[in-house]
């Protein structure tokens, strides 16, 4: 599972969609309720600058769930997803994410890859600050979990922390589920340091680097060498493991 990205685009033309996200009706409601701010109510909720804000501010106001309509995996354009890079994934490839690969959302709850999507702004932590509907986590509850288990006996979590907690808490009631998270980090005094830009572009790497592969269990996903990375059993236990980018050697000069 995977976070999705601020930056959207509409696509129609690379490949077709193929269905719609599973919670659609809850994202209906989440559409009108934020259709029914003001823009500056919204650039509270969005934290961003005032162009983004009015960029969004009108999506939204002229948002058609049906219309113009991109593949979640080509609609985001984030760093993660330009390392992932589908547009240029064999046909075989593709068809193994959309099997496997699950993208978690603030406004869509979950998404397969070919899911069709239109450009929205709603992190997963923003806060609606209503008396009826605050908090996404909250709103989504244990839904976006359940649609997890219920494919997969095994999750590798690429996710950032915000999202990953839409999932992780409800693990505890499962015993036939594992899960790992993935941590992309460089070792500074004998401890893990994770850098986010880094992490994002080394997480769009390994779900490249699977899709390739045909995984079909999560211990392939030691094997991951990309962008300097490999596996350290030192630092990694049975819920986390831990891939440090190995120091670059310097040649001598003369």
């Amino acid at each position: 599972m995977i976070s999705p990205a601020k930056k959207m685009i509409v696509d129609t033309d690379t490949a077709p969609c193929q269905g719609m996200p599973v919670c659609l009706e809850k994202t209906k409601y989440l559409m009108e309720y934020i259709k029914g701010f003001s823009l500056s109510q919204c650039k509270t909720i969005w934290k961003c600058s005032d162009s983004l804000a009015e960029l969004n501010y009108r999506r939204f106001q002229k948002m058609d769930l049906t219309q113009a309509q991109t593949p979640a995996l080509l609609a985001y354009e984030g760093i993660q997803y330009q390392y992932l890079a589908p547009r240029v994934l064999e046909e075989q490839a593709l068809a193994y994410l959309q099997e496997h690969l699950r993208i978690l959302s603030g406004f869509y709850g979950i998404l397969r890859p070919f899911d069709a999507v239109v450009p929205y702004r709603l992190e997963m932590q923003a806060r609606l600050g209503g008396e009826e509907l605050d908090s996404l986590y909250s709103y989504w509850g244990e839904l976006i979990a359940k649609h997890m288990f219920c494919q997969e006996t095994q999750i590798l979590n690429l996710a950032s922390r915000e999202y990953s907690k839409c999932v992780l808490p409800y693990l505890k009631k499962r015993t036939d589920i594992r899960c790992v998270t993935c941590v992309f980090g460089e070792e500074k005094e004998q401890k893990v340091i994770e850098k986010g830009t880094l992490a994002k572009m080394a997480r769009g790497e390994m779900v490249r680097y699977l899709a390739r592969r045909q995984a079909a269990d999560l211990e392939e996903a030691k094997g991951f060498d990309r962008l300097g990375y490999r596996f350290c059993e030192a630092y990694s236990d049975q819920d986390t493991w831990v891939f440090l980018k190995q120091k670059q050697k310097t040649g001598k000069t003369t």
